[in-house]
């Protein structure tokens, strides 16, 4: 690690480096600033720790997601930092960090947005999730193509750039594959640099370590160990955070070492176990995506043996990352369900589980994209899908639906902050049907959909002006043929994915209303409303009614109908502002994470009988507590919920181990019967109550509880107790 003096002098450093370069030499600039980086804050692995890779992240620098879109600055850091600095260092470096902030790829978006835009969006994503719309910086969406990457090398990519720089068709092309060639050039500058610094050190493997480190750079990897170590330090220096379908790119390396004996299983497992523990070093609980099974992989038997060790390795770490998802499909080898099942029912939150059956013909035609081209769909972050190595689709902006509703509601008005926010549709008393409420909802939200589309597209053309990600350009299909940066249109297909929470407690709330004010009467708008502002204190017995009207999840046809009406709503309002922004697709996703819980916080009481503040459904799972049919009923409303004109969505399901140790085969039934019937995907919590409510009174002794939060997982007492307070109120099956 740097000390607080070699931080500061490197931050100084790097905007040096930075400003030595004009912008129209963006490519080369980038690949300077890199190899800065990643020379300085790279750490030298522990003595149990078999793999180069451990990254301290600096205060500044580059990266797709760290701390914005491209350039960035991490004021949190920088505030460690300074505290620590000698006074004449720290006023240095804060006369160079001065104007830092200004080249930075979040302060580029904010200044591009027009008037236009920031009065429909905050143009501050750190803006408060009281808003019900707003938006993210990041690039967070690249899945690379390693296995072009471990198949070339890193002297077979160069040649593959040199033979596309022939034929450049224009200046800027031709300086974007000299900045490709210098980045590569940067990487194997890394590896030497890592080199020197184990030969230096005491390291139990530094031999190995030098060996593998100086072979990647003059040649393409030959065994798993070396294709491993150079995957992962290039996804670290390119900043992504997603490893893709990594039994495919990595199984031919692993049934070939254990077949030619140059390792066993136990070592093999070990060099992954050490790949997890880089990865949760990296602490990005919200991606980390390990993808095994599935259709479309290269040479599946030698691909499912090593899921087989992956799904093992992963039951012995134990940790919160990698997130490992198993895609499966009707006819594939059944050792990877069973295995998958076994390690679930033990109490672990992974794998997650995807259906090939039905998202695949999904990916197809939500994505427009051929069948080859869905087969390789791959989820990212918190459930998103996108095509792999070919498409992207970063999630930046977001709408909480449920505020949307509120703010219909009362006319435009937010009802926690009182102010005019929204469209003035009308006064909620003077609709003469639930259509006609329902209309002036849709309109509501569609003013916020229109303008994020907007932004989508606006971040796009920001980032891939400022910088052309060269890593990712790098390995993605289409960017050396076109001579086009990935997110400047090199990557076959630019797409976008829209956020959007709270939408079963909206679905859930206008099935109440359309039944208790527009059908049978029995609560008037003009006392909702009061119920609603006064979050029904007088009102119980009203709320009593709200509390009792249908709910999502019951497999009710009532409530899923208004669910599903909400739904396709929204997607296709969300899909049809693609073309017109120059997107390839704009699709909504439905992953809530614990983002439930905090925008719960600014949403008021909802006519579904929440209360205000309380979290909402994480997302498109029923309320807490309000699926009361049983477990059947339930995926049954779970396989019923619209996958058109989507990315994804996640379903989450908290189950009981005495459902896995007792009636496993029953188990098993039922979730290849929801399966069946068009569930998509499932993320499984197999825990009991008890040990949720014993780790809230004793945290010590419950530090490696891990559950599913949503679409991530964290270790239960490291969240919030508004969060854990969620998770305790779901129902447990």
């Amino acid at each position: 690690m740097m000390t607080p003096t070699e931080h500061a002098l490197y931050t100084i450093e790097f905007i040096n480096t930075y400003r030595s370069y004009p912008a129209d030499q963006k490519a080369l600039r980038e690949a300077a600033c890199l190899r800065l980086q990643f020379t300085h804050c790279l750490s030298e692995p522990e003595a149990d720790e078999l793999l180069f890779g451990k990254y301290e992240v600096p205060c500044v620098g580059f990266a797709m997601q760290e701390s914005g879109m491209g350039y960035y600055f991490n004021k949190n850091i920088y505030r460690k930092l300074s505290r620590q600095l000698p006074e004449d260092l720290k006023l240095l470096l804060e006369s160079y960090l001065e104007d830092w902030e200004k080249e930075t790829g979040q302060w580029q978006l904010i200044n591009a947005m027009p008037a236009s835009m920031t009065a429909v969006i905050p143009n501050d994503h750190f803006a408060s999730e009281s808003h019900p719309a707003f938006w993210l910086c990041r690039m967070a969406s690249t899945q690379m193509d390693f296995d072009r990457l471990l198949q070339s090398g890193l002297p077979g990519l160069s040649a593959q750039i040199r033979n596309a720089r022939q034929g450049a068709p224009d200046p800027e092309s031709s300086s974007l594959y000299q900045g490709m060639e210098l980045f590569l050039v940067t990487v194997q500058e890394i590896l030497l640099h890592c080199r020197r610094r184990i030969l230096s050190g005491s390291h139990p493997h530094k031999d190995l370590m030098a060996d593998t480190l100086l072979h990647l750079v003059h040649n393409k990897p030959e065994s798993l160990y070396q294709a491993v170590q150079l995957m992962y330090l290039y996804t670290v220096i390119s900043g992504s955070y997603n490893y893709g379908r990594m039994d495919e790119y990595l199984g031919d390396f692993y049934v070939r070492d254990l077949h030619n004996g140059v390792l066993t299983q136990k070592q093999a497992a070990a060099i992954f176990a050490s790949l997890w523990g880089m990865m949760n070093h990296r602490q990005n609980i919200w991606d980390g995506r390990v993808i095994i099974g599935g259709r479309g992989r290269r040479n599946e038997e030698n691909a499912n043996a090593l899921a087989l060790l992956l799904i093992q390795v992963t039951g012995q770490v134990r940790d919160v990352l990698p997130q490992l998802t198993l895609r499966f499909y009707k006819g594939q080898s059944p050792e990877l369900w069973n295995a998958a099942l076994a390690l679930i029912g033990s109490g672990y939150v992974y794998p997650m589980l995807y259906n090939d059956d039905v998202n695949i013909p999904n990916v197809k035609q939500n994505l427009h994209v051929s069948q080859s081209e869905a087969e390789q769909y791959v989820p990212f972050g918190c459930g998103e899908y996108i095509i792999n190595h070919r498409s992207v689709g970063t999630p930046s902006d977001i709408v909480n639906l449920l505020k949307v509703l509120e703010i219909t509601l009362f006319n435009g008005r937010d009802l926690i902050t009182g102010k005019i926010s929204g469209l003035q549709t009308g006064n909620f008393a003077a609709f003469d049907s639930f259509d006609a409420f329902f209309d002036a909802y849709c309109l509501q939200l569609e003013r916020y959909v229109t303008v994020q589309a907007a932004h989508q597209a606006l971040e796009y053309r920001v980032a891939s002006a400022h910088s052309p990600f060269l890593a990712a350009s790098i390995l993605y299909d289409d960017c050396l043929l076109k001579g086009k940066a990935v997110f400047d249109g090199g990557a076959h297909y630019t797409g976008a994915t829209y956020e959007t929470y709270g939408n079963i407690n909206t679905a859930d709330s206008l099935t109440a209303i359309k039944r208790l004010v527009f059908e049978e009467k029995k609560i008037s708008p003009r006392k909702l409303l009061l119920m609603l502002e006064r979050n029904f204190e007088g009102f119980e017995e009203e709320r009593g009614l709200l509390l009792s009207a249908p709910k999502y999840g019951n497999d009710d046809p009532e409530a899923d109908a208004i669910a599903a009406k909400v739904q396709n709503h929204v997607c296709h309002a969300v899909s049809s502002t693609a073309t017109e922004n120059g997107l390839h697709t704009h699709l909504v996703v439905v992953i809530n994470n614990s983002a439930n819980t905090s925008m719960g916080k600014y949403t008021g009481a909802s006519a579904d009988g929440r209360k205000a503040g309380e979290p909402m459904a994480n997302a498109n799972n029923p309320s807490g507590g309000s699926d009361t049919n049983g477990l059947t009923a339930l995926l049954n409303s779970l396989a019923s919920f619209p996958q058109k004109e989507m990315a994804g969505s996640v379903q989450n399901l908290k189950l009981s181990k005495d459902l896995f140790t007792r009636y496993p085969q029953k188990t098993d039934a039922l979730l290849r019967v929801y399966f069946l019937k068009g569930g998509s995907q499932l993320m499984l919590n197999v825990v009991g109550r008890e040990d949720l409510e014993r780790a809230i009174i004793e945290p010590e002794k419950y530090k490696n509880l891990i559950v599913r939060v949503g679409g991530f997982c964290a270790r239960f007492v490291e969240l919030e107790p508004m969060v854990q307070k969620e998770i305790l109120s779901r129902t447990l099956y």
